[in-house]
């Protein structure tokens, strides 16, 4: 499946800025399933410094500072994407991921291999996801039981993930603490995200942030709105001896070809769409669209 994504970001200054200096991690990388084909990037004013690079993640990283005054920055991205994810997720559904149990898994971690080494790191703390409380650990320990398949319990998590929490808006911020998350049980997905990952890694086993895009399919019989597309993040899993398995708990899917692969990272603080600082006075007001498109 061939996806043409838009992506604008748009930033209205109520006084000038004279500086401003950028991350955008925007780019989609080579993910399973997926291919960038296209891609190009817009910046405006236009950047007076800009340079990209892969990070210790992966990631595509641009890095772009602006150092004339202006009022508005929009940045507008535009990419190209083949998407065959569904043989790929098919097999999450066989013997070779279901049947590792959460015994089996903790003791392939502790093994040297080089792709569970590369996974032990996503079990640590991190910038956003750090000090959970016991409330974590006891929502994970009703999913994750001994001697059942840990493909099952991080599905079944998903699905109470989904049930659980309210979608609600506005009522988190990046910074909200994951434990007052827990405790209103509310907020958007990049908290459902971190919540899962949280109680993933507070019973031992490796998981990651996923930054993207999903599809939006209209109500039948409607057309689709220009940028009612969004961005969108999940989690992923690792089971020792299969690999890792993604999981969408604001939705309550396993992810498919509607869901575009931009980054990973250990949470949301690695990955941000975009982020930066700015000289000037006054506030500012932020306006995203995103436009997916199917080609073929």
């Amino acid at each position: 499946m061939l996806y043409a994504v838009s992506h604008t970001t748009t930033y209205n200054y109520d006084a000038p800025v004279s500086y401003c200096h950028n991350i955008a991690v925007l780019k989609p990388r080579k993910s399973p399933g997926q291919e960038l084909l296209e891609y190009k990037m817009q910046i405006s004013p236009e950047a007076d410094e800009i340079s990209e690079r892969v990070d210790f993640f992966g990631n595509y990283i641009t890095r772009f500072s602006i150092q004339k005054e202006h009022k508005q920055l929009k940045v507008t991205t535009v990419s190209k994407l083949n998407r065959d994810y569904e043989s790929h997720r098919a097999s999450f559904r066989t013997e070779a991921c279901t049947g590792i149990t959460l015994e089996q898994a903790r003791k392939t971690l502790q093994k040297t291999e080089a792709d569970v080494l590369e996974a032990k790191q996503f079990v640590l703390e991190s910038i956003f996801i750090r000090h959970w409380g016991e409330n974590i650990r006891e929502y994970a320990n009703k999913s994750f039981t001994p001697g059942r398949s840990v493909f099952e319990a991080a599905e079944e998590l998903m699905q109470r993930i989904y049930v659980d929490f309210d979608f609600v808006s506005g009522f988190t911020s990046v910074s909200t603490p994951i434990n007052e998350v827990m405790e209103e049980r509310k907020g958007v997905c990049q908290d459902f995200a971190q919540i899962a990952i949280a109680c993933i890694r507070s019973i031992g086993l490796p998981a990651r942030y996923i930054s993207g895009y999903i599809e939006t399919l209209p109500p039948p019989g409607r057309e689709k709105l220009v940028g009612a597309d969004a961005s969108h993040a999940w989690f992923s899993i690792f089971i020792p001896g299969f690999g890792w398995v993604d999981f969408d708990p604001t939705n309550n899917q396993i992810p498919g070809n509607q869901h575009l692969v931009t980054g990973w990272g250990r949470d949301y603080y690695d990955v941000p769409p975009l982020k930066g600082v700015v000289y000037g006075s006054g506030r500012s007001k932020l306006n995203v669209e995103v436009d997916i498109a199917r080609i073929s």
